[in-house]
């Protein structure tokens, strides 16, 4: 008869409660790009930085983004009915500061081209989506906000703008080499991107 290995030892359950600074403490450690969420509409262009943008589904094109419940800029954005998600290099920190900035002017100064819904695309960035507005869902503090996709621009190199802990940071030099085959992510087919 021969002897089964040792199993491991299960630790008991750790539970820590969901306090507003442990879970700001704990997803901080969940890296995330930096985007700028923009419209236009007859009061000019309107934006605001944004962490909570993702790729949602390939067929159809969707994304999706959070704003805040208090947010003065989504309104304007829900109104509009189109956005353009403008996402940032690693070197404009000061940008994302800007547009993370309440009660200014964000546009003052600003270099930007209007996307075919008029959606400004910020100059510099590594590239943009422009989006309808599909569905707006409240969830707790902020909307769920999906997006149909109805433009891509092109892609520039460089590095990412990311937010960790509480600060931005550039990313890390990518590795060069054949893509990661990852199945549970959305993967574009016989591309060097994936999202």
């Amino acid at each position: 008869m021969t002897a089964l290995p040792d199993q491991p030892k299960v630790a008991a359950p750790l539970r820590f409660d969901p306090d507003p600074a442990r879970f700001r403490q704990v997803l901080g450690h969940f890296g995330t790009g930096v985007t700028v969420i923009t419209t236009a509409d007859a009061a000019g262009p309107a934006g605001f930085a944004c962490q909570s943008f993702a790729a949602l589904s390939l067929d159809p094109p969707l994304v999706l983004f959070c704003p805040a419940r208090s947010s003065a800029t989504w309104p304007r954005i829900e109104r509009a009915g189109h956005f353009c998600a403008n996402v940032l290099a690693g070197d404009q920190r000061e940008l994302a500061r800007v547009f993370a900035a309440s009660g200014a002017d964000r546009f003052a100064g600003m270099r930007w081209s209007p996307s075919s819904s008029g959606a400004p695309v910020l100059d510099g960035v590594l590239t943009w989506v422009g989006c309808t507005v599909e569905t707006a869902i409240e969830a707790g503090d902020h909307y769920v906000v999906t997006g149909r996709v109805t433009d891509l621009g092109e892609c520039r190199g460089g590095q990412p703008l990311l937010f960790y802990r509480g600060r931005f940071t550039a990313a890390a030099r990518a590795q060069d080499g054949p893509p990661e085959v990852v199945d549970t992510l959305l993967a574009w087919p016989r591309h060097t991107d994936w999202i």
